[in-house]
C-alpha cells in the first residue's frame, strides 16, 4: 500500500542558512522505502532573490520554486536557521506561522530558526532549544520561553526546535522515525550516511575526536550483544583500556557514559523489534537486554514517554502501511 504524501514547507526568509536549508531537503528525499518513491514532497517557500548564508557571508542567492504563501499548504513547516537573529521579522512570516499552527499545522526550528518561532509567540510557556552560541540571546529577548541550551533538540508535540547545524539533521530523522517508525528513519539515516539515532537529551557539545583510536568495535560489540549483561568492567576489557579511560573516552565521542548509551541502544532495539515483528512483549524485553516486561516499561517510560504496547500500536501500523 502506497504511503500518504505529506508536504513538507520550508521557509526560505533572506538570510537563511543554506546548510539548514539543504538538510530538510536531503533527509525527507533520503526517507524513501524500498522500490518507492519519498512519502515527502518538500516545497521550499520564499521571496524571491533571498540572500543564502555560510557562517558570517552571503554565499549566493535562492530562488524558492514557490512562495511564502504556500506554505499555508503544507502539512510540516520546517524554519531553517538565519544568520542574524536580532532582525525583526516580516509580519507576512510570523503570521502565516501563528495561523498555522492554529491549524494545528506540525511546525519545527533548526537553529537559529527558533527566534523566528519564539517571535510568532509558538514558543511561549514551552521548553525549546537553539544554537548554544545563541541561547543566552533567545532566553534574554523571549523571557516566556524556557531556553535549554544543552540539547539536540526539543519536541513538545505540535512544535519542536532543535540546536545547530548537524542537530537539524537528527530533528529531521526524529520526525520520520515519529511519521513511519525507525525502520524508514534508519534507511534515510544510511543513505545520507550518518547515525540513525541521536537522543533529543543528548548533549549539545560533542567532541567526535578521540584522544586515541576509535570505539566503533566496542560499540558495535555492544550492539550484537545486547541480549546480554554487559557489566562496565566487561565493556572496558572489551575496549582494553580501563574502566576511566573508557568513560571518559565514551563521554568525548557520544556525550554521555557507556551504560547510558547502552540503555538507549536497548530502548532502540525493542524500538525496531516492536515495530517489525508480533513477539510479545516479555520477549521483546528478553532479546533487548532489558530482562523483563516491567523493566522495558520502565524504560520505555523514561526515554519515549509511551508503553511498548502503545508505540507498536501507533508505530507498527505506520510502518506496515
Amino acid at each position: 500500500m502506497l504511503l500518504a504524501m505529506h508536504v513538507v514547507g520550508v521557509a526560505a526568509v533572506d538570510g537563511v542558512v543554506g546548510f539548514d536549508l539543504a538538510t530538510v531537503c536531503q533527509v525527507f528525499a533520503a526517507a524513501r522505502p524500498p522500490g518507492r518513491d519519498s512519502p515527502y514532497e518538500v516545497r521550499v517557500c520564499g521571496a524571491p532573490g533571498a540572500r543564502v548564508t555560510a557562517v558570517g557571508a552571503d554565499c549566493f542567492q535562492l530562488t524558492a520554486p514557490f512562495a511564502l504563501a504556500e506554505l499555508a499548504a503544507a502539512d510540516t513547516i520546517l524554519v531553517p536557521g538565519v544568520q542574524d537573529w536580532t532582525r525583526p521579522w516580516p509580519p507576512e512570516v510570523l503570521e502565516l506561522l501563528t495561523e498555522a499552527a492554529a491549524r494545528g499545522t506540525r511546525i519545527a526550528s533548526i537553529c537559529t530558526g527558533a527566534f523566528v518561532l519564539a517571535a510568532a509567540g509558538l514558543l511561549d510557556g514551552a521548553r525549546a532549544t537553539t544554537h548554544w552560541n545563541a541561547a543566552g540571546h533567545l532566553a534574554e529577548t523571549y523571557p516566556q520561553v524556557e531556553v535549554d541550551p544543552s540539547v539536540l533538540f526539543v519536541d513538545n508535540g505540535q512544535v519542536l526546535t532543535s540546536a545547530g547545524v548537524c542537530a537539524g539533521l537528527d530533528l529531521c530523522l526524529h520526525l520520520v522515525r515519529r511519521d513511519h517508525g525507525s525502520a524508514l528513519a534508519a534507511r534515510a539515516a544510511r543513505l545520507i550516511v550518518m547515525p540513525a539515532f541521536r537522543e533529543g537529551g543528548q548533549a549539545q557539545f560533542i567532541s567526535y575526536e578521540l584522544p586515541s583510536g576509535s570505539l566503533r568495535p566496542t560499540m558495535d560489540w555492544m550492539r550484537a550483544n545486547l541480549h546480554r549483561d554487559l557489566p562496565l568492567a566487561e565493556i572496558a576489557r572489551r575496549a582494553s583500556m580501563s574502566v576511566r579511560t573508557l568513560n571518559r573516552r565514551f563521554r568525548d565521542l557520544t556525550g554521555t557514559t557507556p551504560l547510558q548509551w547502552l540503555v538507549l541502544a536497548r530502548v532502540h532495539r525493542a524500538q525496531e523489534l516492536l515495530e517489525t515483528t508480533d513477539l510479545p512483549v516479555e520477549e521483546v524485553a528478553d532479546r533487548s537486554g532489558f530482562g523483563s516486561a516491567a523493566t522495558l516499561r520502565r524504560h520505555f517510560a523514561d526515554r519515549v514517554d509511551t508503553t511498548p504496547t502503545a508505540y507498536r500500536t501507533a508505530f507498527r501500523g505506520r510502518s506496515a502501511r
